[in-house]
């Protein structure tokens, strides 16, 4: 290996494509179950060979990158057209594959088994048909030269009859049953001679589409020569069985109508696979209620009826993150399990379907006023709240239930033109539940048009987030950190704001709660904090005399990003801002219980230089043991301490409390920092109690950064 190549790790995708190979069964057991199926004297060493490339071609599929469907559905085809037509061979398939699910992934390995069972189906209906085809084509070549040469054609005839694998029989024009082989006979459990004392109309089952009977009637007076249906039969014994029924019918020299010949394919073992391939793709696998295909395809068919009332119940569990973090996924799905379990026994009378994740919905029909749909909800709340006793723990959660009622969407009074359209109704349902979860756990919360108009709005506006960061839309603007003594500037704080194109500014107390809650807050915080760091070395190139600290608010879910301290030393490094003029702000909330993984990036920040500062503190509910394990650096005093300070009538509590802040700061050796400083009182009582720096509108608002520069070497506000 030369020096460059060596340089190169390896290839981290055939690293995992190994892997993922090695996961599977070898393709011997595959090709081993397809020969097993196969007649005595067909699995030759050709055959072997074919069937073992056939293994090969869906094992490379399941792991092949981009996954191609085509692949394993063109092995179910090949399978069928090696001769591999038994059902329990591809039930064997279907298991071995499954076997593999927890490593492959069980959304892929559904997807390569309906592809491969789908297809397979299909080509062995064709495989079928074509059989069916040529043994129907023989029975009617006998049968009509039969007709011309008696003595000739009944041999043949017979022999096609007689010995076919396919059921025959045949009637005349009045459906008296002539003749039966013995695969029709064994089809149906009877005797030859009971069944010719039948008519061939007696042989109804509760599913017939009456279509086929007038169809049947059509052939025997001549009216068409073919009919071919899919129809059930009812055994002797009671039991039904599916055929592929193909009825013909055989005119005499002048055309008239003579005899029907109906030749009948068993295919029981298909329908069961078409019946199991179709309950999975309409039930959950995990929970086994209908899943939200079926749920929407309901909720369409009932709006669509006229003047039907029904009620959506969006149901979120409470705390199942928590239970799959520190139980395991088996148990959250054994969790889920009991909770849809519950679900549909309290809930029986109506839909219940899983959406996905730990979210349910109940599809009320014709509620009988908006006090039985809150029933059904608290009925929801109840059986999700009864502890579930699972691996040795008790485990109790809660959900948040939103509720909606068709007529919400349609009621003109509520000045909102929503449309009543199952998607409209669900997005109704989306934001009402999003509603109760806000307000607290255990919750039901009912639609509300005008607060639905409202959540909309939010969610337009964090849909948007994205590309207004990536166009340029936000703006970093600064206001000053002033040291109170002389009120000089000694450092800024960073605050973004958001610029949309109609002119509209929006402040972080909009936009940052819908960021933290998709994510974008990571994004985001970087953004700010490169955008601050460029911003000040350009400052301080300007005038290198001035020393400024930069102040850059960081969220909590920053912080447990997992790079977030090499994201950091990449922006220092890259802007050339140095981390002991860098100060992050986290609020006291954010700080509160910090895990070891939060507490060991707080601690590797700092160890870099940078400083960490508590904003809103007093807000929360900190004490001196979270204080003294922090390696916080300052106090940003809460500014609800500030504004209670107004001369006369300054609230001596407030002053009382704010100096104990001040002081215990400084017997922690930390610096305080005072928020919403806004009248010269203020500033003196925060100078009389000790505070070392302020910040508010008193001194300055928010600035663009061009404005700093000409506040370096004089006081801030007014003097």
């Amino acid at each position: 290996m030369t020096p460059a190549m060596a340089d190169h790790p390896p290839d981290l995708h055939q690293e995992q494509d190994r892997g993922l190979r090695g996961s599977l069964p070898d393709v011997d057991r595959l090709a081993g179950d397809w020969l097993d199926s196969l007649p005595d004297g067909v699995a030759g060493p050709d055959q072997r060979r074919r069937l073992l490339a056939l293994a090969g071609t869906l094992r490379d599929a399941v792991v092949t990158e981009p996954f191609d469907p085509a692949r394993p559905r063109q092995v179910g085809r090949d399978l069928v057209s090696a001769g591999v037509t038994r059902p329990s061979a591809l039930d064997a398939t279907v298991r071995t594959l499954g076997d593999a699910g927890p490593t492959i992934g069980h959304a892929r390995m559904f997807t390569v088994v309906g592809a491969l069972t789908s297809a397979y189906a299909e080509a062995l209906r064709d495989h079928t048909r074509s059989e069916q085809d040529h043994l129907g084509a023989a029975a009617l070549a006998a049968h009509a030269l039969a007709e011309d040469a008696r003595h000739t054609s009944e041999a043949r005839f017979h022999a096609v009859f007689t010995e076919s694998a396919v059921g025959i029989g045949i009637s005349d024009v009045d459906g008296r049953v002539l003749e039966v082989n013995r695969a029709l006979c064994d089809l149906f459990g009877y005797s030859p001679e009971e069944l010719t004392e039948r008519s061939a109309f007696s042989f109804v089952h509760p599913d017939d589409d009456p279509a086929y009977w007038a169809e049947v009637k059509d052939l025997l007076a001549g009216e068409v020569d073919h009919v071919r249906r899919e129809k059930a039969y009812v055994r002797r014994d009671g039991t039904s069985v599916w055929a592929d029924v193909e009825l013909t019918l055989v005119r005499a020299s002048d055309g008239s109508p003579r005899f029907m010949v109906g030749m009948l394919q068993d295919i029981t073992e298909r329908r069961r696979l078409q019946d199991r391939l179709r309950h999975q793709a309409e039930h959950d696998p995990l929970t086994g209620l209908p899943n939200r295909t079926v749920f929407f395809e309901h909720l369409e068919e009932e709006l669509a009826q006229p003047d039907r009332h029904l009620a959506v119940c969006y149901l979120d569990l409470d705390g199942f993150k928590a239970v799959n973090d520190t139980l395991g996924h088996d148990v959250g799905d054994a969790l889920l399990r009991t909770v849809a379990h519950r679900l549909a026994s309290e809930l029986d009378e109506h839909l219940v379907a899983r959406m996905g994740g730990d979210e349910f919905v109940i599809l009320v029909r014709s509620p009988g006023g908006p006090e039985h749909v809150h029933r059904c909800a608290l009925a929801a709340l109840a059986a999700v709240r009864r502890p579930v006793r699972l691996a040795g723990h008790d485990i109790r959660v809660s959900a948040g239930v939103g509720v909606v009622h068709s007529s919400d969407l349609t009621e003109p009074a509520h000045g909102v033109d929503i449309p009543s359209r199952a998607a409209e109704l669900m997005k109704a349902a989306d934001t009402t539940l999003y509603r109760a979860k806000h307000d607290g756990r255990d919750r039901v919360a009912h639609f509300d048009a005008h607060r639905h108009h409202s959540d909309i709005g939010r969610l337009a506006t964090s849909a948007r987030m994205p590309l207004a960061l990536a166009s340029g839309e936000f703006v970093v603007e600064y206001q000053p950190l002033v040291r109170l003594p002389d009120q000089r500037m000694v450092g800024v704080e960073a605050l973004v704001r958001w610029n949309l194109p109609d002119g509209t500014r929006l402040g972080p107390d909009v936009f940052i709660p819908l960021a933290e809650e998709s994510g974008l807050i990571v994004p985001l915080g970087q953004w700010v904090l490169e955008q601050a760091c460029r911003d000040a070395v350009r400052w301080r190139d300007a005038d290198p005399e001035a020393a400024l600290y930069l102040s850059v608010n960081i969220a909590a879910r920053q912080i447990r990003e997992p790079g977030v301290v090499a994201e950091v030393s990449r922006i220092l490094e890259q802007t050339g801002w140095p981390a002991d003029a860098l100060q992050l702000e986290l609020t006291e909330s954010d700080l509160m219980g910090p895990t070891p993984e939060s507490l060991e990036t707080l601690n590797a920040l700092a160890d870099m230089g940078v400083r960490i500062a508590i904003d809103d503190f007093g807000t929360g509910y900190s004490n001196l043991a979270y204080l003294r394990r922090l390696p916080v650096h300052t106090l940003k005093l809460a500014g609800s301490f500030v504004t209670g300070q107004h001369g006369p009538h300054t609230d001596t509590v407030d002053v009382e409390v704010a100096g104990l802040l001040i002081r215990l700061a400084h017997v922690l050796g930390l610096g305080v920092v005072a928020e919403s400083v806004e009248t010269a009182d203020q500033l003196d009582q925060l100078r009389a109690l000790g505070c070392d720096t302020g910040q508010g509108y008193y001194f300055a608002p928010a600035l663009a950064a061009d404005a700093i520069p000409g506040m370096l070497h004089r006081p801030v506000g007014p003097s």
